[in-house]
Formats: C-alpha cells, sequence, structure tokens
C-alpha cells in the first residue's frame, strides 16, 4: 500500500467512525431524547455576595386555570424552590409584599439548612398574598421582599403563573373563577331541520 493511498483509507475510516454522532448532531431540536421537556416561565436566580449565597431555581405565583382570574378578595399563593448554599443554617421568615396587591401571610418559618434544598408551597401553600386588591389573570410580575433570617432581605421580581401544562397537578387558589365556557353554537343542520317544516 502506497503511502498516500494509506493516507486515504484512514481518512475514509475516520469519516465512518464519526458519520453516526454527526448524524446525531443534525437532527437539533426535532430530535428525539429520553429527557422530559417541561417548559416554565418561572424565576431563576442566584443571591451570592460575601453574606450570601443562596440559589433560587424555581419561583412562581399559582394564578387561576388559563382562560380564569383571581378575583380581588382571592388569595395567590407563593411557590419556591430554594436551596442554602452558604455556610450557616437559614430560615425563610418573612414576605415583603406592596399593600396595593394585597397581605402577606407566612404560615410558619421555611428552615433552610446549609446545603440543603427547601419547597414551599407543596404539598401544601404556606406562603401567599392574601385579601388580592385586584384580579390576575397570569402573565403579570410581582416585585416582593424574600426576608431571611440571616441573609437579610433579597427583592426579586416574581412571575404568575398560568395553572396549566406541568402546574396543572398543583391545587387551584383560593377564590380562583374559572375559564368561561364556551356557550355551544347551532350548526347549519340544526338550523335547516328547524326551518324545514
Amino acid at each position: 500500500m502506497t503511502r498516500i493511498s494509506r493516507h486515504r483509507a484512514i481518512a475514509a475510516a475516520a469519516f465512518l467512525a464519526a458519520a453516526p454522532v454527526l448524524a446525531g448532531c443534525g437532527a437539533g431540536f426535532d430530535a428525539i431524547t429520553i429527557q422530559p421537556y417541561a417548559p416554565t416561565e418561572a424565576l431563576s436566580v442566584k443571591i451570592v455576595d460575601e453574606n450570601r449565597h443562596l440559589a433560587i431555581p424555581q419561583a412562581y405565583f399559582l394564578g387561576p386555570d388559563s382562560g380564569g382570574s383571581l378575583p380581588a378578595g382571592a388569595s395567590m399563593p407563593l411557590h419556591l424552590y430554594i436551596v442554602n448554599n452558604g455556610r450557616e443554617d437559614d430560615q425563610l421568615i418573612g414576605l415583603g409584599v406592596d399593600p396595593s396587591v394585597g397581605t402577606a401571610k407566612v404560615t410558619a418559618p421555611v428552615p433552610l439548612p446549609v446545603g440543603k434544598a427547601a419547597i414551599v408551597g407543596r404539598p401544601t401553600p404556606t406562603i401567599m398574598i392574601e385579601q388580592l386588591k385586584k384580579p390576575f389573570k397570569g402573565g403579570e410580575s410581582l416585585k416582593v421582599q424574600l426576608q431571611f433570617q440571616k441573609a437579610g432581605v433579597v427583592t426579586i421580581e416574581v412571575p404568575v403563573i398560568t395553572r396549566s401544562r406541568e402546574f396543572t397537578a398543583l391545587p387551584s387558589p383560593s377564590g380562583a373563577s374559572p375559564a368561561p365556557t364556551p356557550s355551544p353554537t347551532p350548526s347549519a343542520t340544526d338550523t335547516e331541520g328547524a326551518g324545514g317544516h
């Protein structure tokens, strides 16, 4: 085998070995994978400075079903997934909210041990805004202050998510109005049948 043909043979073998990998790369977003895909518009934020190291991979207020509303006077629960990566245990002790939106309620402090995750809002909502002063339909966002015993106050803007897609398993917020049901419209055959006598 000549030197040139040996180089061609090596190049051909390398191309054939890479072909399956290249084909997989070309699949793009339409590729079928075994990983579940759960779209969410919830907030994700990290708070890191010399005194604090908190991660909030998910934060949202649960609103009404898609097409429904949370009327004035209803309650809206806060859902949080929070991890304390700091040097000492902490607690989430309060929620600050603009009085023109409603009244914040925290039924009990949320323990945040170092290196552990805390889930707020499941299975039972424990932090919420009660006596809403205006209706919410989902898609809005609210500026709130999370009050920690040691980390102090953290201000974040939390979206209001409609109870749809991956959120339908959660209990409906207290006082939520359902989406209006569409009224049936007469079909062409019904109209013809009624006028044909």
